[in-house]
């Protein structure tokens, strides 16, 4: 029997990616020895290391989103994410699937999942799944990381742009910046959020006021 486990990462964030991966065992046995738990609980540098182990080692999938792949879907972001899980089952052909529920009813979600994956598998589909089971833990730490990665690249590109979260003061300030000097949104940033449209609405608003 195959299993596999599917999360994902920056599923809220204003600015980047976000990032789907799955990761199939034999056996949830298999993963023990890499003290995998939340990637959102280890360091950076740990997840690096366990991340190159987990690739090195065990067959997975990733799917990238970009922020305009985010802002033109149809439907809603929870739809949108089951959609993401699906590619990655529907890729990795396991018998039995653990997903991280990204719904509320975390039920419907792996229904959700398993309809648009055309998959016969068995599934699994919980809250807080990748503090719970070692194999979505595992798939937890290849999207973070991956998307780490992006974010990176990012910085690189745009300067400081912070965690890319709307909740850091550094992201705000970036996209403030950002739209206040160029009058347009960048295409790191996801233009749907209504933490965009606040900060083009409050941009415009200034900008009106320069005339009086």
């Amino acid at each position: 029997m195959t299993i596999c486990g599917v999360d994902e990462a920056g599923k809220g964030p204003v600015l980047g990616p976000m990032v789907t991966a799955g990761v199939l065992v034999s056996e949830l046995s298999e993963l023990e020895t890499l003290g995998i738990k939340d990637s959102k609980k280890l360091t950076p540098k740990k997840r690096e290391h366990i991340f190159e182990e987990i690739i090195s080692s065990w067959q997975t999938y990733t799917v990238v989103r970009t922020p305009f792949e985010i802002d033109s879907r149809e439907g809603t972001m929870n739809v949108f994410t089951a959609s993401c899980h699906a590619e990655v089952v529907r890729a990795l052909h396991a018998d039995f699937v653990y997903l991280d529920a990204c719904d509320v009813n975390a039920k419907r979600f792996g229904e959700n999942v398993l309809r648009l994956s055309g998959s016969s598998a068995s599934v699994c589909s919980e809250h807080k799944a990748d503090a719970r089971y070692a194999v979505v833990g595992a798939a937890s730490i290849v999207a973070k990381v991956t998307r780490d990665r992006c974010i990176a690249e990012l910085k690189e590109e745009y300067g400081e742009i912070g965690s890319g979260y709307p909740s850091d003061p550094a992201t705000i300030s970036f996209l403030t910046e950002y739209i206040r000097t160029r009058g347009e949104v960048p295409l790191c940033a996801r233009r749907s959020w209504q933490t965009v449209q606040d900060i083009l609405n409050r941009t415009s608003q200034t900008g009106l006021s320069d005339f009086f």
